[in-house]
């Protein structure tokens, strides 16, 4: 299964996150706003660094289903262009802002930025809700399972101290979180 965050917010909390994860031996994927990318270009290299994949998750995290083509594609793009400038990749993955699931639109406008996948998922944390730690555990525990991708963020507090619980938790059910690409690479 796969812990995937949607990489914004203050750069302590994303570093708190990966320095839980790590000793962990849990590996993430982190879908990066490009705009965040601008104001933290070393959590690029931070994120790779650590064996964790890094994405597209649009340049502004604007509402990617309210676009037309063109708006749509040069939020990827954007990114697109902000990962490579980092990384020399724009990264294997693609998750649409603001939306859970990507329309036709957004699926041809990705492919044409170099994207095959549109990422998606089944559980919704809703850590960014702030619902505190307590509650973000037990909706990850209650939905995960084999195969799951998970949604949860950087930019809050709480994601990072429910992660240790959630860490243990999927481990006594046997799930071990991987990257996306492990996840879903033949």
């Amino acid at each position: 299964m796969a812990l995937t965050f949607h990489g914004q917010g203050p750069v302590s909390i994303a570093d708190a996150l990966l320095d839980e994860v790590e000793p962990a031996g849990a590996r993430i994927s982190v879908l990066a706003v490009g705009t965040w990318l601008v104001q933290y270009p070393q959590m690029a290299r931070r994120i790779l660094s650590g064996g964790h994949d890094l994405g597209n998750h649009t340049m502004h995290h604007l509402d990617i289903a309210a676009m037309d083509a063109a708006d749509a594609y040069a939020e990827i793009a954007g990114c697109a262009q902000q990962l490579r400038a980092l990384t020399g990749s724009e990264g294997r993955w693609f998750r649409p802002s603001q939306t859970r699931y990507a329309t036709p639109l957004i699926e041809r406008e990705a492919r044409k930025a170099g994207y095959q996948t549109c990422v998606s998922y089944d559980v919704d944390s809703l850590d960014y809700t702030d619902p505190g730690p307590g509650a973000i555990v037990a909706t990850v525990l209650r939905e995960a399972r084999p195969g799951s991708i998970v949604s949860l963020h950087f930019g809050h507090a709480g994601t990072v101290t429910a992660l240790p619980a959630i860490l243990r938790g999927l481990a006594g059910r046997g799930l071990r979180p991987v990257t996306l690409s492990a996840l879903l690479s033949p």
